[in-house]
């Protein structure tokens, strides 16, 4: 069996809203983020079609969840995808996870 040698990268785009997963230098998705108060809300996720199945979507949401609670951040979740990997890994993040308000919605959709 022979070892990936892909460079996996994710990153923190504040200036874009989002952090970003990158293969080989190549950008492969990303998941949005807004921050309101203490709380990072998560509206959207897109993984490009090219690089699905590779559990990158996982790897993706894993680091933005983990880099949110460095900042002392709480994790609203809107994005199906984020509550997806929420549920699967409650006991990893359940404990700053908030769910999402009618006040985090009409934040978002007075954005």
């Amino acid at each position: 069996m022979s070892e990936s040698t892909e460079q996996i990268e994710v990153t923190r785009n504040d200036e874009a809203g989002r952090y970003e997963i990158t293969v080989d230098g190549e950008l492969a998705g990303f998941t949005e983020f807004v921050d309101h108060d203490r709380q990072r809300i998560f509206p959207h996720t897109e993984l490009d079609e090219t690089f699905s199945g590779r559990g990158l979507s996982s790897v993706l949401v894993r680091q933005a969840l983990a880099d949110t609670r460095a900042a002392g951040q709480r994790i609203v979740p809107i994005c199906p995808l984020v509550a997806r990997y929420i549920s699967k890994h409650h006991d990893e993040v359940g404990d700053i996870v908030d769910r999402a308000t009618p006040e985090a919605l009409e934040f978002l959709d007075s954005r």
